[in-house]
């Protein structure tokens, strides 16, 4: 693994929050971008977060910096998001996102993690859960796209681009908007109080907006995934979600927000029925990203987690003092 402030795939210079390093995973056929959070101590374990359709490792940088005192903290950028090249196969289902993350872990050597997802990220830490429990300590799942019978209407576009020729007509349909709309736009859907973004903060994300859509691969990233959601809603048997749900052997934490437009608040009993031995916290002001809404109250629950199922040291990370 390599470090850089500039992967050599894209243009311009990636933002880094103080305290927080962006390092790039080359393996066989797949290129990562990694933000690391250094923790504040030796000996402590690792943990890695996983982040939803559309957006990037930085969408958890304020809980790694609440949690360096906890875990020894990684964020993936997906293959075609944030910082990551597009897969060299065009294969974004959760399946090969899923197996992305494994082969990162396989090869960094940190498993097992605590393994934080969300939206997308939370069906594909499911995934990678319920097929290789030696690589997960603990589970904690923050608005995970798992399949609805009933989806909400605010969800329906990002469903639709999933469906041949769509992407291409909303590109066309949404060609007159400026980055700082299409952000606001985002805000609004994601966050149950769109209020909360600094303007710091939303000045970042249309820098970052403005990136994005100057990338060739933007819109093929956004369709492939999309679709990749809505078959990975469609599978039965053992690789269905809900199935491999039931699978996890790793405590597990369930996050759910009750302003959330794309994962209905109404999932919230079923997920944890499916997770056993689960635990579940709902934030009825939270939308659908309520670990960059809530990080402090996130974090909290998940010491708890830790701390009621002891699982917040690692034997192998404290006897020789590695992090």
């Amino acid at each position: 693994m390599r470090s850089t402030a500039e992967p050599s795939s894209q243009a311009g210079a990636a933002r880094v929050a103080e305290g927080e390093q962006l390092r790039t995973a080359v393996l066989p056929g797949l290129e990562l971008a990694v933000r690391v959070r250094p923790p504040l101590r030796t000996g402590l374990p690792p943990a890695l977060f996983v982040h939803g359709l559309g957006g990037s490792s930085q969408n958890w940088s304020d809980l790694m910096a609440r949690l360096a005192d906890t875990v020894d903290g990684e964020a993936l950028d997906l293959p075609g998001f944030g910082w990551s090249p597009p897969p060299a196969d065009r294969d974004y289902s959760v399946t090969a996102f899923a197996r992305a993350v494994i082969r990162h872990l396989d090869a960094a050597g940190r498993g097992p993690v605590h393994l934080f997802g969300n939206s997308l990220g939370g069906a594909v830490s499911t995934r990678v859960a319920a097929v290789r429990p030696d690589l997960v300590r603990t589970l904690t799942l923050i608005s995970p796209a798992l399949p609805e019978l009933r989806v909400q209407k605010s969800a329906v576009p990002t469903a639709l681009l999933a469906v041949p020729g769509v992407a291409a007509l909303f590109g066309r349909l949404t060609q007159g908007l400026s980055a700082e709309q299409r952000t606001r736009g985002v805000t609004e859907l994601c966050y149950g109080d769109p209020s909360r973004v600094t303007p710091e903060g939303f000045r970042h994300a249309v820098e970052e907006m403005e990136r994005r859509m100057a990338l060739p691969y933007f819109w093929d990233a956004m369709t492939r995934s999309s679709r990749g959601i809505v078959d990975a809603y469609t599978l039965g048997g053992q690789h269905g979600l809900w199935r491999q749900a039931q699978r996890v052997l790793a405590p597990s934490l369930l996050v759910y927000g009750g302003r959330d437009q794309l994962v209905s608040y109404r999932m919230a009993h079923k997920a944890a029925a499916a997770f056993r031995g689960s635990r579940l916290l709902c934030m009825p002001e939270a939308g659908h990203v309520a670990m960059m809404e809530y990080p402090e109250a996130v974090a909290a629950a998940f010491r708890e987690l830790l701390s009621d199922t002891g699982t917040g040291e690692s034997d192998r990370y404290t006897e020789d003092g590695r992090g």
